[in-house]
């Protein structure tokens, strides 16, 4: 069929030769269902797509664009992200161990892997913390570092060489110490640095696996190396768990040997907790207050068997829906509750979404911050200065770096 002529003037009112009108193929976008879209690109499928054609993400209370060139990276990261996981437990021998609760034992070490010593202890032979002493908060300001070794998408720690990066992470944690300190006195605010290594020991993946729970835990080796770098430098060590469809208690149970140690504490991620049929990286998963009161209830039970110092309960939050009734957590002996807001953005971004995560807090909760080395710095945005991040009001007892 020959495209129809469109006849134009010149300025004189004389005809012009005819220029067809050639129709333009309409290539059609798929739409991708997407039930809560992940936060300004990271670490989710659906995001690096709907970025890829210049779409606008958002989250529950503020909306972002990205450019292709970010959509590319991040989609990128998600890729590197998945495929990790699955090299990970791909070169796990099969059906090694069992868990304890819901599922096997995905990508677990031997279960004869030594604990490193020594522990921590006081000169009455009480385990103590690892700078001293058995009473976290308020004694101490936290400051770490998140990660996994062999994946840079997965946070700071696990770039490069372990014990750099605890040697970094302790120079960053002296700029929060306060005027006078050295990182073992405390500072004119009276608490002195307690570094903390925050590894990432559940990994939620897009895949089910075995068992069907969408996640993988790291060998009893890799935590093994992490407790051991943590002492030589008398640091804090956090289990990170992102859950996948596997339930909080059930994952904290299968690190009890680990966290009967005085100087190990547990990092709930409830972003990669998802119900059926969603999967890691299509929605926000969530938790709520009860199940949150579960975990503190179990870890308080290990404080007072083990005559433990206070142990770390930390609750990572980066939207209002992925904690919810949150009224159902309460204070359970031994245990310090920190909910670490994880804004991702410029500042103001960043200081709204604290604003917002940290009033009505379940009795006895402190609070943290989380800085992303990258994310934030996305878009031509600046990483917050120590100074900035102290400014918050309440002031952070935890600042994380990932």
């Amino acid at each position: 069929m020959t495209a129809p002529a469109v006849v134009q003037l010149s300025t004189t009112g004389q005809p012009v030769v005819p220029v067809p009108v050639v129709p333009v193929p309409v290539v059609p976008v798929p739409v991708v269902p997407v039930p809560v879209v992940q936060e300004w690109g990271r670490r989710a499928v659906t995001v690096g797509l709907l970025a890829a054609v210049g779409a606008v993400v958002t989250s529950t209370n503020r909306w972002w664009t990205a450019p292709p060139a970010v959509a590319v990276s991040e989609g990128a990261a998600v890729m590197s992200r998945a495929g990790l996981v699955l090299s990970r437990e791909q070169s796990s021998a099969q059906g090694q161990g069992s868990s304890q609760g819901q599922g096997s034992s995905q990508g677990q070490g031997s279960s004869q892997e030594q604990v490193p010593g020594p522990a921590p202890s006081g000169s009455a032979g009480r385990p103590e913390l690892p700078r001293g002493g058995r009473v976290l908060l308020p004694d101490y300001r936290l400051v770490g570092y998140c990660g996994l070794t062999g994946s840079n998408e997965l946070g700071r720690l696990g770039v490069g060489d372990l014990d750099a990066r605890v040697t970094e992470m302790l120079q960053t944690g002296l700029l929060y110490a306060g005027r006078g300190a050295d990182g073992d006195r405390p500072g004119a605010d009276g608490r002195t640095l307690m570094p903390v290594l925050e590894l990432i020991t559940v990994v939620a993946k897009p895949v089910p696996g075995p068992d069907g729970r969408y996640r993988v835990r790291v060998g009893d080796d890799v935590v093994a190396a992490y407790l051991a770098a943590a002492r030589r430098r008398r640091a804090l060590l956090l289990l990170n768990i992102q859950p996948g469809r596997a339930a909080f208690l059930d994952e904290v149970r299968s690190l009890e040997r680990w966290l009967t140690e005085p100087d190990v504490g547990v990092a709930l991620d409830p972003e990669w907790a998802v119900p059926a049929p969603y999967v890691p990286m299509q929605i926000y998963g969530h938790t709520t207050g009860a199940e949150l009161d579960d975990v503190a209830a179990y870890l308080s039970s290990l404080v007072q068997a083990h005559d433990l110092p206070e142990k770390a309960m930390v609750v990572h939050q980066v939207d209002r829906s992925v904690i919810r009734r949150s009224a159902g957590l309460r204070r359970h002996d031994g245990v310090v509750m920190i909910k670490v807001v994880d804004g991702i953005g410029p500042p103001a971004a960043k200081v709204s979404a604290y604003q917002d995560l940290v009033t009505d807090l379940p009795g006895g909760m402190r609070t943290g911050f989380k800085l992303f080395f990258t994310e934030d710095r996305a878009l031509g945005s600046v990483l917050m200065s120590p100074q900035q991040v102290m400014a918050l009001r309440p002031q952070p007892d935890y600042v994380m770096y990932e």
